[in-house]
C-alpha cells in the first residue's frame, strides 16, 4: 500500500474546514475495518485512509505547520500502514473498569503474541507484535498492542477470490476459538494486499 507524504495532508487551516467531513467518512471507513475477538478484545486494521486521520489530527493538537515536523509525523505514522504483503492492526483490550483492566492485564501476559489469522483452510497466522517496542513487563500485558500479519501469496489470492477468514485468540486466559470474519470485512482487507503471482 502506498505510504503518505505530506502532498497527502492538508494545512491546518484546511483542514479545520474540512475535519467534521474528514471525520464522519473515517468513522464510517473503520466500521469494516474492525473485529471484535470477544467481549473485551478488538483488532483495529489500519491502512492510509485510517493513518491520515490520525496523522491530521495529530499536527491539529500539537499546531505542527512546519516541513521537518510533519515529517516526522509521518515517519512515526507510515510504519503502521501494510506493506502489501500483510496487515498492520492496533488490538486494543477494551475494560471500561479500571480494577477490572488492572485484573486482566495481569492475566493476560503475552496475549499480543497468541492473536491469528487464518483465510480458508491455510495454517493460521500468528500476530508478530509490538516491533516498535515492548509493551509488557513481567506482572502484566499493555492494554494497546500494535500487530502485524504476513500472509503468504496463496492466501492473498484465496483472499482475493473468496475464500473465508476468520481471527482468534490462544490464550489459556482469554480462550477464543475462531471469529467468522463478515464479507465486508473481508473485502475491506482484501483491499490492502497488492495482487500475486503464483508459480
Amino acid at each position: 500500500m502506498k505510504k503518505l507524504s505530506r502532498e497527502d495532508l492538508w494545512s491546518l487551516e484546511e483542514y479545520s474546514e474540512r475535519r467534521i467531513q474528514f471525520r464522519n467518512e473515517v468513522m464510517a471507513h473503520k466500521k469494516n475495518r474492525q473485529v471484535a475477538l470477544g467481549d473485551h478484545a478488538r483488532l483495529y486494521f489500519e491502512d492510509p485512509t485510517t493513518i491520515r486521520y490520525q496523522i491530521q489530527e495529530m499536527l491539529r493538537i500539537e499546531k505542527i505547520f512546519e516541513a521537518a515536523a510533519i515529517e516526522e509525523e509521518l515517519d512515526a505514522y507510515n510504519p503502521l500502514i501494510g506493506d502489501g504483503s500483510n496487515w498492520k492492526a492496533t488490538f486494543m483490550l477494551e475494560y471500561t473498569d479500571p480494577d477490572e483492566r488492572a485484573v486482566a492485564l495481569a492475566r493476560l501476559l503475552g496475549i499480543e503474541d497468541k492473536v491469528w489469522v487464518q483465510v480458508g483452510d491455510s495454517v493460521k497466522v500468528y500476530a508478530i507484535a509490538d516491533e516498535d517496542m515492548d509493551r509488557q513487563n513481567d506482572v502484566k500485558t499493555s492494554a494497546v498492542h500494535f500487530m502485524r500479519f504476513e500472509l503468504s501469496p496463496i492466501m492473498i489470492t484465496e483472499l482475493k477470490s473468496g475464500a473465508s477468514l476468520q481471527m482468534g485468540i490462544e490464550h489459556a486466559n482469554y480462550p477464543l476459538s475462531a471469529v467468522s470474519v463478515t464479507k465486508a470485512v473481508s473485502l475491506s482487507l482484501a483491499t490492502d494486499l497488492d495482487d500475486v503471482a503464483i508459480n
